[in-house]
């Protein structure tokens, strides 16, 4: 599992003392608000750029599953429920945790991780097997 919470914690420094802009940093491609809105799961989190603003929205988290064994579902957002479900069918799922601000648009990577039953594991030759049970 890999954490961006120091990747994170960099970025608002760089906001908060002026080095970068809410532009540069608010910047949500309409895919992922939308996938935000219709498949992301609310946090009790408030946003760290407009603090909820208005709206006073929390955070989203929206998933995304990739893997060869998907196909053409591969990048699609999941519940966690459904990535639960995929991990115990296919092997090798990287999974990737996007925050979301539907009010002002930020977004940041929070996590990252593979899950899946792994590959089979590969048989040894029956030479080899009669070998070690001497």
């Amino acid at each position: 599992m890999i954490d961006y919470a120091l990747a994170r914690r960099a970025l608002l420094a760089d906001l908060f003392s002026g080095r970068a802009s809410t532009v540069d940093v608010c910047d949500a491609h309409p895919y992922l608000l939308r996938a935000a809105k219709y498949h992301g799961e609310s946090t009790q989190t408030p946003c760290p750029v407009c603090r909820g603003g208005v709206a006073r929205e929390p955070l989203t988290h929206v998933t995304y599953v990739y893997g060869d064994a998907l196909k053409d579902t591969s990048g699609r957002p999941r519940s966690v429920r459904e990535i639960a479900t995929l991990a115990r069918q296919h092997p090798d799922l990287h999974v990737y945790v996007v925050e979301v601000c539907r009010n002002c648009s930020w977004n940041h990577l929070v996590t990252s991780y593979v899950v899946g039953k792994g590959a089979s594991r590969a048989r040894r030759p029956a030479s080899s097997r009669s070998a070690a049970q001497r």
